[in-house]
């Protein structure tokens, strides 16, 4: 018997990853950001949290603008 032929490329890979924010299992290569640009495709080099709670926590907590203050004209 020889361990190559038990275990395959797709057992060691993984192609799923729950997102340690909203706790769904999600794909790994569509739905996580890529960390480490020069380590190419291991499961490694992915984050874990997935783009939508990722692009939701940056929103919710950028710095507001002094634009975006209501200013009102004084009243003397």
């Amino acid at each position: 018997m020889d361990i190559d032929d038990q275990v395959g490329l797709e057992n060691l890979l993984f192609f799923d990853r729950r997102c340690r924010t909203c706790g769904e299992v999600k794909g790994l290569l569509t739905d996580f950001y890529l960390t480490r640009k020069n380590r190419n495709n291991l499961a490694s080099s992915y984050s874990y949290e997935c783009k939508i709670c990722t692009i939701e926590r940056i929103s919710k907590n950028r710095k507001k603008t002094k634009n975006t203050l209501e200013w009102y004209y004084p009243d003397w």
